[in-house]
């Protein structure tokens, strides 16, 4: 039995594993698919008014294309089903990218890393709209290098449903030579979907999803709220978890928590700008694209992780894009790092939604769980950045040389 037949009967097992986890497992895993895309896009299809475009929304306007297109599979057994067959096939499509003919060892580690994080991580990251933006992501940055147009509309397309991407545009404009290409495809991208909405009548809520992220509080998962939860474990008068009724999410109350909730966003932009001037100091001074990319790429995604004050658990899918490209450029030195994002994505499920009725009451252990799960993301964050800093240019470019370049042919061959 070839390679190639084996990862994709993996592909379809992992797949298959993971959506039945999404009905047997207790704290509705698949809730949102349900009780928000499906009403969402049921009223969008008939008139009933169309978030992001009638009324605010929390996510960017193309977030309802996939929740809409989900109901022409919704007859194989209704609305969540077809769902998880649409993520399903969005996800196939990015991984016959990746695995090729089944050739390159690097795709072939990829490609088990990507199934095996899948699994570990469990049914959000099947039943939640990041899903849809994973192979997008993993898609555009195997085409970033070689193809930056169509890599930069991918990642755009991404960035339009779950903001996420952007990071990676951002990391492909410092490392890469044609940078004008790939700012010309976001820029395309993000100008039709405006248009769209604004011919559509929805001018005032195109940049909703933004100012209703500044408005948030202090999510329970975020590694911010650690402080505030242990608080709560250990009864300290004035710090409790409460459910946000409006966003429909769990948070963390305390001493000054109004202080850090405004601190936050500030802190995550500048937090980015740092991560990103030291990969355009790199870029500049003539750091090659396979050994400059991976860790900014990745150091920029978990700073949007770390640094903010909401901590969904689906947020943890956003690390296989980056991790995936890593492998496939360079597996020896990115498997450590991917080794960590397993366990990362193994304790996420631990807490959600295995143990997550247990963090809600403030349980030691499920919160043990949950702060070495944030552990474990600041690590990574730190290594990477570290990684990052390490980066070396070249003692001497030739002539002809530039910053960005991908300098040798199996190099390039993998990331296209």
């Amino acid at each position: 039995m070839s390679r190639r037949v084996v990862l994709w009967a993996a592909f379809l097992l992992v797949h298959l594993g993971v959506a039945v986890l999404g009905w047997v497992q207790a704290n509705q895993p698949m809730g949102d698919v349900y009780f928000l895309y499906e009403p969402w896009s049921t009223r969008a299809l008939n008139d009933g008014g169309i978030v992001g475009i009638t009324e605010p929304w929390v996510y960017p306007p193309l977030a309802l294309l996939p929740m809409a297109l989900a109901h022409g599979l919704s007859w194989i057994h209704g609305y969540t089903v077809g769902w998880a067959v649409f993520v399903t096939a969005c996800s196939a499509a990015a991984f016959g990218l990746l695995v090729g003919r089944g050739r390159s060892s690097g795709r072939t580690v990829a490609a088990w890393f990507w199934l095996a994080f899948l699994a570990l991580l469990g049914p959000i990251g099947m039943y939640r709209i990041d899903a849809v933006t994973v192979p997008l992501a993993v898609a555009g940055l195997l085409w970033l290098a070689k193809a930056p147009w169509a890599g930069s509309v991918l990642l755009a397309i991404g960035a339009w449903m779950k903001i996420w991407p952007a990071a990676l545009i951002l990391a492909g404009l410092l490392a890469l030579r044609r940078r004008a290409v790939v700012l010309g495809g976001a820029a395309i991208v993000s100008g039709a979907v405006l248009a769209g909405v604004v011919l559509a009548g929805g001018a005032s809520h195109a940049l909703g999803f933004v100012t209703a992220q500044t408005g948030r509080g202090l999510q329970l998962e975020a590694p911010v709220s650690m402080f505030y939860l242990w608080r709560a474990v250990a009864d300290i008068p004035g710090s409790f978890i409460f459910y946000n009724r409006d966003l429909l999410t769990f948070q963390v109350a305390g001493p000054q928590v109004d202080v850090v909730i405004a601190a936050m966003t500030p802190l995550l932009v500048v937090a980015v700008m740092a991560v990103a001037v030291v990969g355009g100091v790199k870029a500049r001074r003539g750091a090659p694209f396979v050994t400059l990319f991976p860790p900014l790429s990745l150091a920029l995604v978990l700073t949007l992780i770390v640094v903010n004050k909401v901590g969904s658990p689906q947020f943890e899918s956003w690390l296989i894009a980056p991790l995936v490209l890593w492998l496939v450029v360079d597996r020896r030195r990115g498997w450590p790092l991917a080794a960590t994002g397993l366990a990362i994505a193994a304790l996420t499920q631990a807490v959600y939604p295995l143990a997550y009725h247990r963090v809600l009451a403030a349980e030691p252990f499920a919160v043990a769980l949950l702060t070495a799960r944030n552990l474990l993301l600041v690590v990574l964050l730190v290594w990477s950045i570290t990684r990052l800093v390490r980066v070396s240019a070249p003692r001497r470019l030739r002539r002809g040389a530039f910053p960005g370049r991908v300098p040798t042919p199996d190099a390039a061959a993998d990331v296209t």
